[in-house]
């Protein structure tokens, strides 16, 4: 393809990304209510003449030319949203242009990199000289990492040897992501009368053991995502004024590195504490993929910046080398009159199309 017919086929991708972005805008699609945009998605890959297969509200098709021998990569993206928050001054259910902007609920995330990344496998699809498999996957449930969203997918696909998950990056390189930790914990006294000197009071048991959370410092720190970071976000203690509480009960959110196993960081965070810990999950684990995997040095050598995540996506289901990176600014994500940029979309596409050529297409 020359310089030329790669503009144009770039053109064409990015239109027909954008028109399926307004539509998915204009569908509401609130994280396990995504029934309207996975029809949406399935009229994508009708109209394209792409089969494709369907679990729950999760979508996914093979490159044309599937070949079991060779690896497989996983482009995946979502299409659930959060609901609109009260800022809102436009109809988040309306997709508008206005100064180059497309604004919507779901346009900035993760709306620009699914289309972005649908457009890319279509690019691909035909291909022959691929070396490796290409499956598309636009899943649900990510927004409260639910149960029926990519986890169902990724047994129903070949192995995975790795993976471009689409969320909002400026199109630079998240290498690592922190995975997510949530711990509940009960430090228990003995009730007594407030008046008098009885009872064990649990919430300066748990004042103590929130004491060491704010000031201990995990051994191993990550070079992509720095330490590990413990917050007490919820305490919960009493029943009233005169009654010395026996139960207190509160919350942990730790974001866990690459350095540690959420099994070893619960291990250490009970090893220090006199309250009981119980971990809510297991399932949202740090990922994160070499600096010298080729999908990597290719974006490096394009100009694009390599960092650490501390946020968390479907990345922390995935049990393979995985990179996040996609059109749209993680600090639009979740906010009023959210937006991307129509150019940010075909910049992503030929982001995307370029990298990949230099990794997947075979070199004769």
């Amino acid at each position: 393809m020359n310089p030329i017919e790669a503009t144009e086929n770039i053109d064409t991708l990015s239109k027909e990304a954008i028109e399926l972005l307004k539509k998915l805008i204009e569908t509401q699609s609130f994280s396990k209510e995504e029934e309207g945009t996975a029809l949406l998605i399935e009229s994508f890959f009708d109209k394209n003449e792409i089969p494709f297969q369907r679990k729950k509200n999760n979508i996914w098709a093979f490159n044309k030319y599937f070949d079991a021998s060779k690896p497989t990569l996983l482009l995946n993206s979502h299409h659930d949203t959060v609901k609109p928050n009260k800022s809102w001054t436009l109809n988040p259910l309306e997709a508008g242009i206005q100064d180059g902007k497309l604004y919507g609920l779901g346009s900035n995330d993760a709306g620009g990199c699914l289309v972005s990344l649908m457009a890319t496998f279509k690019h691909f699809y035909n291909r022959e000289d691929l070396s490796y498999n290409i499956v598309m996957a636009a899943t649900a449930e990510e927004e409260i990492s639910g149960k029926e969203g990519l986890e169902i997918v990724v047994p129903e696909l070949p192995e995975i040897s790795f993976a471009i998950v689409g969320e909002p990056t400026e199109m630079n390189l998240a290498v690592a992501e922190k995975g997510l930790l949530v711990l509940d914990c009960t430090a228990r006294g003995k009730s007594g009368h407030a008046a008098r000197e009885e009872g064990d009071n649990a919430i300066y048991k748990a004042l103590k053991d929130i004491a060491w959370i704010s000031s201990y410092q995990f051994p191993k720190v990550s070079p992509t995502l720095g330490p590990v970071k413990m917050s007490v976000t919820i305490i919960n203690a009493g029943t009233q004024h005169n009654v010395v509480p026996d139960i207190c009960n509160f919350t942990i959110d730790v974001r866990a590195t690459d350095q540690y196993t959420l099994e070893e960081v619960i291990d250490i965070i009970q090893s220090h504490l006199q309250s009981e810990v119980h971990a809510r999950s297991i399932r949202l684990r740090p990922s994160s993929i070499p600096m010298d995997h080729p999908i990597v040095k290719v974006g490096l050598a394009l100009g694009r910046t390599a960092y650490g995540s501390p946020t968390t996506s479907d990345q922390a289901l995935l049990d393979c080398p995985s990179l996040k990176m996609g059109p749209g600014h993680s600090g639009r994500s979740h906010s009023a009159d959210e937006y991307i940029y129509i150019e940010e979309i075909g910049a992503g596409i030929a982001q995307y199309i370029t990298m990949l050529e230099q990794v997947i297409v075979n070199r004769i």
